[in-house]
């Protein structure tokens, strides 16, 4: 019998299609692994609701299987979503608050729309840092009002499980579901990734739409996949990518070549591939341990046949990295006042300045950790008009762009930048540009220690093929012992 908790997405259509199991069957067996280890056992506490029409759709799509008919990839595939991704279904939408415990959306979110004609079951979803940790200043990642703790499966409550798609990582790591879906504003999905010893794609913003996703920050924001394996992200993106008309982002990727991850090289993807090492980026935060992972990375790649300029720095790093940006403060109220704005009547909350005055009412469910990065947001105005907030994006745009990734990439015509875990994601998410993180090994006490391949827009494809060749090179990521 497949062991359900480490195989692939191939693995699992191979076992669908001889009948050595169902997708109903596929279903079962990963909501039993989660009664075994989620809330009891391990105490993960990653999933934070179950679709009860999970097993209808699993039927559904066996009986679809039964007459011949596949829709692709994903076709009776259990996934998981990250609790701040809206399904017009009994699952509640919330991004981890009480606030919005009894909220239900009127409308699938247009990724989860694709997600269901792709023939993917929607099993439930995941745990998240409340309000994709835009509350308070020391809250931890994995943490919220609604769903508790999220822990690292390596070692439950040793390690950091990162944030804020904390539950989405954890449980791909813990073999809840063969893959699932995060968002990420910066660092995101790249973080939990590393942090648990799974692939995590933050795409080029515009690859996937926004809509229906409770929002932080509008330049910022996308969704995307964290899985097992390289493949398994790929055919996740896959299925999620496509021009919604109304997200204006998507267009972006309207005219480009679309994204074909079904057929990744078993040999040679490394063989000529030019990859910068910004050194500058992470010189003086890198612990020796991790140092020496990430170097004999970098020597595993130039034995592989890349080529390694190192170092590749990023010229405006510094000045990047020293300016308090007020992007997130003047987009998170703009875009949390849309969102919630438009809920139904009868939820306690309608508008940031309203879920404030909730959580103050409500201290000892809501306030753990305070809320004061809400209420420095409720200060803004909301239009996003202050001549702060305008010239603080457009310096992001360009020192992360036209002076920072575009630059360097120019300068050295690199395929691709390397980080050590996930320190350049600050620089990827302000360009609203892609990265991949991949396992890379583990420290001596078991933390598990990453690796982030960076691009320009929309080079999803080259950086797919980049980490599917490294993770090629050698095993990597080591099960957890739940």
């Amino acid at each position: 019998m497949i062991r359900i908790e480490e195989a692939s997405i191939t693995d699992l259509q191979r076992a669908l299609a001889c009948k050595e199991l169902s997708s109903f069957e596929l279903v079962q067996a990963y909501m039993e692994r989660i009664a075994a280890h989620d809330r009891q056992g391990a105490g993960i506490n990653a999933v934070l609701e179950l679709n009860p029409d999970a097993l209808f759709i699993a039927e559904a799509m066996d009986e679809e299987r039964s007459r011949g008919t596949l829709r692709g990839p994903l076709h009776g595939i259990p996934i998981l979503l990250k609790d701040n991704i809206d399904t017009a279904d009994g699952m509640h939408t919330s991004a981890g608050s009480l606030a919005l415990a009894g909220h239900y959306a009127r409308e699938d979110a247009f990724l989860v729309l694709l997600l269901r004609l792709a023939g993917a079951v929607i099993l439930g979803k995941t745990n998240m840092t409340e309000w994709a940790n835009y509350m308070a200043k020391d809250m931890p990642g994995g943490y919220s009002s609604r769903g508790g703790q999220t822990l690292n499966p390596y070692g439950p409550g040793r390690f950091d499980a990162g944030g804020s798609s904390t539950g989405s990582g954890a449980a791909v790591a813990a073999g809840f579901a063969a893959a699932a879906v995060g968002t990420e504003t910066s660092g995101s999905i790249l973080d939990p990734a590393a942090c648990n010893s799974v692939v995590g794609i933050k795409p080029t913003l515009g690859r996937i739409s926004r809509r229906g996703v409770i929002p932080l920050s509008h330049s910022q924001d996308t969704p995307g996949p964290l899985a097992r394996t390289v493949s398994d992200a790929a055919l996740l993106l896959g299925a999620m990518c496509a021009v919604d008309p109304l997200d204006a982002a998507t267009a972006r990727s309207g005219g480009r070549e679309q994204l074909n991850v079904s057929c990744l090289p078993l040999t040679g993807g490394l063989k000529g591939k030019r990859i910068g090492i910004p050194r500058r980026f992470y010189a003086d935060s890198l612990p020796a341990e991790e140092s020496k992972l990430f170097e004999e990375v970098v020597r595993e790649l130039s034995g592989a046949g890349a080529i390694v300029v190192d170092p590749a720095d990023i010229g405006s790093t510094e000045e990047l990295e020293s300016r308090n940006s007020s992007v997130f403060r003047h987009e998170f109220k703009a875009g949390l006042n849309a969102y919630l704005n438009r809920l139904p009547t009868g939820l306690p909350v309608r508008s940031l300045e309203e879920l404030i005055a909730f959580n103050k009412a409500n201290p000892e469910k809501m306030l753990k950790y305070g809320q004061y990065v809400l209420e420095k947001a409720e200060e803004t105005s909301g239009y996003l008009t202050e001549p702060g907030y305008i010239r603080d994006r457009l310096s992001d745009i360009r020192l992360s762009r036209k002076e920072g990734i575009d630059k360097v990439m120019d300068e050295y015509r690199l395929d691709a930048l390397l980080f050590p875990d996930s320190n350049g994601e600050s620089i990827a998410a302000k360009a609203s540009y892609p990265s991949i993180a991949v396992p890379a090994g583990y420290l001596s006490n078991g933390r598990p220690f990453g690796i982030m391949f960076t691009g320009r827009a929309f080079t999803e494809q080259v950086l797919i093929r980049i980490a599917h060749a490294f993770e090629l090179l050698r095993p990597r990521r080591i099960p957890p012992v739940l």
